[in-house]
């Protein structure tokens, strides 16, 4: 039923257990996840800190990353890692194009500033935009 599960993942414990339901549904159906996590520019700063900020970002995600291969790979899958710039929701939408995504699976609350404040306001965007199911792990 679903060969292509995408993870939206931002390191997150809530991220964590949609990675966690994500490979246990991978193995049931035999299929592919596919992950994407999303490195955010600030909103307010000059070009020169924009990009170091991002930079940052990029690497503790792609330290986070290789240890989902790892727990993916001891689970007999080999998952799709990939990190984008830019707007969270807008960056899982276009991943979920991209890669014919059948079910996105989401943490309920990120590590997003605005996200604390607007609960959910991601899972909002991507179940608005998107024309797959999505699940929200609580």
């Amino acid at each position: 039923m679903f060969r292509n599960i995408l993870v939206a993942f931002d390191g997150s414990d809530p991220s964590r257990r949609a990675y966690d339901t994500a490979l246990d549904i991978a193995k049931k159906y035999d299929s592919t996840v596919h992950v994407v996590a999303v490195a955010r520019p600030p909103e307010f700063a000059e070009e020169v800190e924009t990009k170091a900020v991002v930079e940052r970002e990029r690497a503790q995600l792609d330290r986070q990353l290789a240890a989902l291969r790892v727990k993916a790979l001891q689970a007999g899958l080999s998952p799709h890692l990939k990190i984008a710039t830019g707007h969270t929701a807008a960056q899982i939408v276009r991943a979920t194009e991209e890669d014919k995504i059948d079910l996105i699976i989401l943490g309920h609350h990120g590590h997003g500033v605005f996200d604390r404040w607007l609960p959910g306001s991601v899972s909002r965007e991507v179940i608005a935009y998107t024309r797959c199911p999505v699940m929200v792990v609580r």
